[in-house]
């Protein structure tokens, strides 16, 4: 039986398994719909279009799917989608998705999110991930399985998180961080994250290929006879102007790479999806070439002499005796006034 305190508000439209428990002072509201062996432990907020699985563990003061903080962000009963046994401790915070990201914003199982972390709209969390105290991360990020994100991160919108990297804490990722590395602070790779792969089971003969791999495409200082500066994702970029002591941009890195032929699976991966951010993605995110929020500003940034034009064609359309009812050709003439 559904064990819920006589301080929690569950509104009745919810739909929430037999043995789900709801804390004091929780509140969940009516389109969300709870799996078996959920926990609540007090003062949790589920809002929202908002679907959890089976044996979710929520802390006090989270808040799980609130409106994005987005403002293109329409209004629209966008979702949130949550696996099985995760755990969202003291004042985490997820949001749902926007029309203009596909509506979904999403979190795979087996995860951990520590005090104070964020998921904002649009993003996408995989499996056995843990994001530490204080995680930041922006709209429409995917983070990729078994990724470590340190204490006090900031991954910006668009981002892509490699499977089994390991963020170092106070890092802010600006570009899609390769898998399988340890990406630091200073925004370099620091090499491959071998303990980390060898937890996880990775073969040796593996964790040896991609540590060759990693030798060619962010090399020390100490391993090429000229003066090499810092393995910044950035710097490598090819975009970037060129320098004078030595240093490859990562697609000529990326060449010399490939044309050792590496065969495991795990080394292929790596060298996808480096081709695939730095070719195709804007400024090394390859989520960003998809974007499609066009042109048009939020009505946030509209003057409001525009906004009191508008709410005055809005009132007259739908005033007693206007005619039929508002179509979509009228709010589109509204919306496209260039004032």
């Amino acid at each position: 039986m559904t064990k819920i305190a006589p301080t929690a508000t569950v509104d009745p439209k919810a739909e929430i398994a037999s043995d789900v428990e709801v804390g004091p002072g929780s509140y969940i509201g009516p389109k969300v719909r709870i799996g078996p062996g959920c926990r609540l432990i007090a003062n949790v907020t589920i809002l929202g279009n908002t679907r959890i699985g089976s044996g979710n563990v929520f802390y006090p003061q989270a808040v799980i799917g609130a409106a994005p903080q987005d403002l293109k962000y329409q209004g629209t009963d966008t979702e949130l989608i949550i696996g099985d046994n995760n755990v969202f401790r003291e004042s985490m915070t997820v949001h749902t998705g926007t029309e203009t990201g596909g509506g979904l914003t999403q979190i795979g199982n087996h995860n951990q999110f520590q005090v104070g972390s964020h998921l904002g709209h649009d993003v996408i969390v995989g499996d056995h991930c843990i994001l530490s105290n204080l995680v930041q991360i922006a709209g429409h990020v995917h983070i990729e399985n078994s990724v470590h994100i340190s204490g006090l991160v900031g991954v910006q919108q668009f981002v892509t998180l490699g499977r089994n990297c390991y963020i170092t804490g106070f890092a802010r990722c600006t570009a899609d961080t390769p898998p399988y590395v340890i990406y630091s602070h200073d925004g370099t790779v620091q090499g491959i994250n071998v303990k980390g792969l060898a937890r996880w089971g990775f073969a040796e003969g593996s964790v040896q290929q991609l540590r060759e791999l990693g030798k060619i495409l962010f090399p020390r200082k100490s391993q090429i006879l000229n003066d090499f500066q810092p393995r910044g994702l950035y710097a490598l970029l090819p975009w970037k102007k060129p320098v004078t002591d030595g240093v490859a941009t990562l697609a000529k890195r990326l060449r010399e790479a490939e044309a050792r032929n590496f065969t495991d699976e795990h080394c292929v991966y790596m060298l996808e999806f480096l081709k695939r951010s730095i070719h195709e993605g804007v400024h090394g995110r390859y989520l960003e070439s998809l974007r499609r929020d066009g042109a048009a500003k939020p009505r946030f940034y509209q003057s409001d002499a525009k906004k009191s034009r508008q709410a005055a064609d809005y009132k007259s359309i739908a005033a007693p005796g206007a005619g039929s009812a508002i179509t979509p050709a009228d709010l589109g003439a509204i919306r496209s006034d260039p004032a």
